[in-house]
């Protein structure tokens, strides 16, 4: 079976700059690929570039062995990918409810399962229920916004820097939550923090300077202190 995703030398320009400089990489169907890279190096346009959000300019990128580079970004929606950006993406003046009922495509019993799943997975978010978004912490902003990607019955989630300014607790409730997540969904993940990238990821792939320096098995990276100095700053 091939690749769910196939990216492959893709190029992209924010304005003048040429962000992405022929990344290539590969997403197998029930894994967590985690793209891990110093700031800058182009993993948050990777994400924003599979979902038609920064144009594509080189190059290809495949969902189902079909070209989705081309669509807009509500179709590469509809064919089954859902995206967590690194802003959580909620609308702050809605409550958790109404933020649900606004993530969902549809209305029926399907979904009502997959919101009742993940609210025994984000328990907390039942306390917050008819709080506005804007008043949850950092850390139940970032339940509600990945718990808002998981209503529809997408086939991927891209997932950008959920750990980003939460406590260690937070961030061991979200590793729990990706594990159980994946058992019915196919991740990509932007992660900064390694040990929760380590925790949750299959494979990974490194980029640098808008460019893939090196892929392989999380298993082998969590062992090479070189290769993670190198492209990580890990001592």
């Amino acid at each position: 079976m091939g690749p769910l995703l196939k990216v492959e030398k893709i190029h992209t320009y924010i304005g003048q700059y040429h962000i992405l400089q022929g990344i290539d990489f590969e997403v197998h169907k029930g894994e967590v690929t985690v793209l891990l890279g110093r700031n800058g190096a182009g993993k948050t346009t990777a994400l924003r570039s599979i979902m038609g959000l920064n144009p594509v300019s080189k190059g290809r990128i495949l969902f189902k062995n079909e070209e989705i580079h081309t669509l807009p970004t509500y179709r590469i929606a509809q064919k089954g990918i859902g995206y967590v950006p690194e802003d959580h993406g909620i609308f702050g003046e809605l409550t958790v409810e109404e933020n649900f009922v606004v993530a969902g495509r549809s209305e029926d019993d399907s979904v009502k399962e997959r919101q009742e799943w993940i609210l025994v997975l984000f328990p907390d978010l039942k306390k917050v229920w008819n709080r506005p978004a804007s008043n949850l912490s950092g850390g139940e902003k970032q339940m509600l916004s990945i718990a808002r990607a998981f209503v529809n019955d997408d086939e991927l989630l891209l997932i950008d820097e959920p750990s980003k300014g939460l406590a260690p607790i937070m961030v061991e409730k979200l590793i729990q939550a990706i594990h159980e997540i994946k058992e019915k969904r196919t991740v990509v993940l932007v992660e900064q923090h390694f040990y929760m990238a380590a925790c949750v990821g299959e494979r990974f792939y490194i980029i640098d300077d808008g460019v893939t320096v090196t892929s392989g098995e999380m298993a082998e990276l969590k062992g090479n202190s070189e290769l993670k100095k190198q492209y990580l700053g890990i001592a």
